[in-house]
């Protein structure tokens, strides 16, 4: 018979009630490498739901940051988190990204869809009310780096002067957040898109087999999504893949989704790891979802390093400098010449770091530059000539330098939280920010989450009676 391992609660937060949202206590337990977030509402009960699952250790991957608060809240701390965002005065992290969803329309009924998309019959914002959002946003603090999104942004015929307004406005760098159908058969708007300063493209990408996306999409969608790829790498638009992990669906495709994109490396500049969060559609009338269909942070980086065989190591990823340690996980390399992958980052174990926990404003500020200059498209080739023709050369090094030039590539992931998994510390800390209609920046977590039949606190459908109450 196995002994059970022992429980030890590690520290105290807070939480929220899956079933009527309302504020409660809740405890990090560890049981051997594994940590849960176990929290009880007085009136439905207790819950407990897996957050870290395995190595690195969970001690060893938390940094603590030096908060930084908004300098400019739209909202004040009055029935406090996660009741007040706009951001209240005591949100502990800068805005790196704000995200405009500039349409509710969809021309996919994903089974899996964050923003429960495609079913409303809501007008899309005007471009005055969109340029509204923009100056609220710069009123902010900004500008930040942006992501359109929606629903599927694409929907919309005049999105290059969504981002041609932006740019007028002082704003440098645009994501769009994408199914990639309308790249896929019209490259003809993709090069407006790009003529009028689109930076990067999130391209949904759940895998490379069609049955994957029939679970996840609703479709066989494998053709479309290659061509928004080639279509992109075509016209300079660099591209991040964009995976949602469910386990037993995709969760064994990571090492090839990685090798997909490393395939169409430089253009591809990297993949965007999603574990599966209870939110949104697909979170809706949900009992407790089980521990064994949710993915964490660590089991993902080792499923990295399984999945492409040890030519990428686990000890190569760091967690993030911008938000809550817990929320996501990076690594950066250099693509060399004959296929290799040389790491720029390195995880330190938090447990024998003696480091000044660094100032929250400033990771954001690095992130936002990062992301600016990593995911858009790659530098022009140097062509070689990285050193003076009459200097010494280097060898190997000078072959490195260039392709740091033209050849980086990122591997992360980000952990969302659902209203099992919601930390109220890690929502403090979060520096991906939506721009809500009436002019709110919420946390992204925040403004997704949803109870166990779908009602939310701050997305206009589907509101709970909890939105307007402490």
């Amino acid at each position: 018979m196995v002994k059970a391992a022992s429980s030890l609660t590690l520290s105290e937060t807070e939480s929220v009630c899956p079933e009527c949202l309302a504020r409660i206590p809740a405890q990090r337990v560890a049981e051997g490498s594994d940590v849960y977030l176990r929290k009880t509402c007085p009136e439905h009960g207790s819950f407990s739901t897996v957050i870290w699952r395995g190595a690195p250790p969970f001690a060893s991957w938390v940094r603590p940051k030096l908060p930084s608060y908004p300098e400019a809240p739209f909202t004040a701390a009055d029935r406090g988190c996660p009741y007040d965002c706009g951001l209240c005065p005591d949100h502990r992290q800068h805005t790196c990204s704000v995200l405009l969803e500039v349409t509710a329309g969809c021309d996919l009924g994903c089974p899996v869809c964050f923003a429960d998309a495609g079913g409303s019959v809501a007008t899309d914002p005007d471009l005055a009310t969109i340029a509204g959002w923009y100056r609220r946003v710069l009123d902010a603090g900004g500008p930040f780096n942006m992501q359109l999104s929606g629903g599927e942004p694409c929907l919309r015929d005049d999105l290059p002067e969504i981002i041609r307004l932006g740019r007028s406005l002082g704003f440098t760098f645009f994501q769009l957040n994408t199914n990639g159908l309308r790249l896929a058969r019209d490259p003809d708007y993709l090069r407006r898109l790009q003529d009028a300063g689109l930076t990067t493209v999130f391209l949904q990408f759940d895998g490379t087999r069609d049955e994957i996306h029939a679970r996840l999409r609703g479709r066989a969608l494998a053709d479309q999504k290659q061509a928004a790829i080639e279509n992109c790498a075509r016209h300079g638009v660099g591209v991040v893949l964009v995976p949602t992990l469910v386990p037993g669906v995709n969760a064994g495709e990571i090492g090839a989704i990685i090798a997909h994109a490393l395939r169409y490396a430089p253009a591809v500049r990297g993949v965007h790891f999603q574990p599966i969060s209870y939110f949104g559609r697909y979170g809706r009338g949900q009992t407790t979802p089980p521990d064994d269909e949710r993915i964490t942070i660590p089991e993902v980086i080792d499923a990295i390093s399984v999945q492409t065989h040890g030519a990428i190591r686990a000890e190569s990823f760091r967690p993030p400098g911008c938000e809550n340690a817990l929320c996501s996980f990076h690594g950066n390399f250099v693509i060399m010449p004959d296929g290799r992958l040389i790491p720029l980052t390195a995880h330190r174990d938090a447990m024998n770091c003696c480091d000044t926990p660094p100032v929250a404003k400033e990771g954001a500020a690095r992130a936002r530059e990062f992301v600016a200059v990593h995911w858009a498209a790659p530098a022009q080739t140097l062509g070689g000539a990285t050193h003076d023709a009459m200097q010494p050369s280097l060898g190997a090094w000078d072959q490195f330098l260039e392709r740091a030039h033209t050849h980086t590539f990122c591997i992360s992931g980000m952990a969302f939280q659902d209203a099992w998994t919601l930390d109220l510390e890690r929502l403090r800390d979060c520096c991906i920010h939506v721009l809500s209609p009436d002019g709110r920046l919420i946390p992204f977590c925040a403004f997704n989450l949803t109870d166990r039949e779908g009602r939310a606190l701050y997305r206009p459908a589907h509101r709970s009676p909890r939105s307007g109450a402490a």
